[in-house]
């Protein structure tokens, strides 16, 4: 008997089994199948090793309906110049005007927003503190509606009192700082940054193993079993999901000869769009310390990443030089791989190489992966069928065929990056 409260399910009277576990928390155990298949060289695809360890969550369709969150970016850019001879103190006193920038959508009423290259000129024509912004409102055609927060003024050409600081030029930096309610504030702007719905496909990925009986009797060197072609099989199989779990580009269309949908997967590679470029067959620490720079800040993210890479970017890196910031030579194992661990102030690289990279043109390049951020679907999981080929006249060989339908996708996609050589 079974009884539910707001802690859980409570199993009573009759033992706890596999079955009443999946029957009641479905997913709670990992399906013994990916267990077995991740023990066959892992090294090859680290992509659906990670993805296998990490557990998938079931869906009802060929099409994933998926929510990707980025953080709410934190700057942006000026996009028309601000004149300050122009800007006078309003009937309160205050020096409000209007700013526009190249996001306004970012910003809110009560925020502040500070210009960091933008300093008000003091009397005796040195530089004062950056400008400090408060929001009053936001409009995305006309600009901010803004107040500059503790403002000194001067004197234009014709001796009226004019806001004094340094005209604000196309390009400067805008940063998003934090609200400042008043004490009587109730509620605040809501916080709109909300999550992006997104899709992918599932695709079935299949593969067909055949032995006859004559083959199965035959004496044989070697102790060569149905079950050795099963594994090799799966090797090409998982190889091949790898390929389109990285680069697979997402699309549905018609079969000509079957007229039937065929659905293909969107790789990872496509789902961020944070880049870093080197130069190709140069990397310098300084260039390390920057990739890692660049991939462990800007997006919430974990501070242990794996960077998988092809022939061409494993080889550069190998040929640093190690430094007192840089520790290349520690080797780590996790979810059955064996990486080489770059450590840096910013967080830890975990390096591995990646044939798949080389095979798809992407020898010089390498894509940095949050794991924690990375999720699989699966429509139909990973399964065998046998097929009765020798009752239905067809042929005397006893057959299997292996089947899943799965996809890959990124949440948090900024806290993955693209690594790309450049000529």
């Amino acid at each position: 008997m079974n009884s539910t409260s707001d802690n859980g399910v409570a199993v009573n009277g009759t033992p706890l089994t596999t079955t009443i576990t999946n029957s009641v928390a479905p997913g709670l155990l990992r399906n013994a199948i990916d267990e077995r298949i991740t023990r066959i060289r892992p090294m090859a695809t680290p992509i659906d090793q990670l993805s296998r360890c990490a557990g998938a969550r079931a869906c009802n369709s060929m099409k994933v309906n998926y929510y990707s969150v980025d953080v709410k970016a934190v700057d942006t850019t000026v996009t028309a110049a601000v004149n300050p001879d122009y800007i006078a103190e309003d009937q309160n006193g205050d020096v409000r005007f209007t700013i526009k920038t190249a996001n306004p959508s970012i910003f809110s009423p009560t925020e502040t927003i500070l210009l960091p290259s933008v300093h008000a000129k003091l009397s005796d024509n040195k530089k004062g503190a950056p400008m400090m912004l408060y929001v009053v409102g936001v409009d995305s055609q006309n600009g901010l509606d803004v107040v500059w927060v503790n403002p000194v003024m001067g004197k234009n050409d014709e001796g009226e009192d004019c806001a004094s600081f340094e005209p604000i030029a196309v390009g400067a930096k805008v940063v998003r700082m934090g609200r400042a309610a008043t004490e009587l504030d109730v509620q605040t702007a809501q916080f709109e940054a909300l999550p992006k719905r997104k899709v992918n496909n599932c695709q079935i990925f299949k593969m067909q193993v055949e032995q006859s009986t004559l083959q199965k009797l035959a004496n044989k060197e070697v102790g060569w079993t149905f079950s050795d072609q099963e594994e090799v099989a799966i090797i090409d199989m998982r190889q091949g999901m790898e390929k389109n779990f990285l680069f697979g580009q997402q699309a549905v269309y018609n079969d000509p000869v079957k007229h039937e949908e065929v659905y293909m997967t969107g790789g990872i590679w496509n789902q961020t769009t944070k880049d870093f470029n080197y130069t190709r067959g140069s990397m310098t620490s300084a260039n390390l310390i920057e990739m890692c720079r660049k991939a462990f800040t800007g997006a919430s993210g974990s501070t242990r990443k794996i960077l998988i890479g092809g022939s061409g970017l494993i080889e550069t890196l190998s040929k640093m030089e190690a430094d007192k910031v840089i520790l290349s030579s520690k080797t780590t194992v996790k979810w059955g791989i064996e990486f080489k661990e770059i450590r840096t102030n910013f967080g830890s690289l975990y390096i591995l190489h990646s044939e798949i990279f080389d095979q798809c043109g992407h020898a010089d390049d390498g894509f940095v992966l949050d794991p924690d951020y990375m999720t699989k679907y699966c429509h139909v999981p990973f399964h065998t069928e046998t097929l009765n080929l020798r009752s239905s006249g067809q042929r005397n060989t006893d057959a299997i065929v292996i089947t899943e339908a799965s996809c890959l996708v990124l949440r948090h996609p900024d806290s993955h990056m693209r690594v790309i050589a450049v000529a």
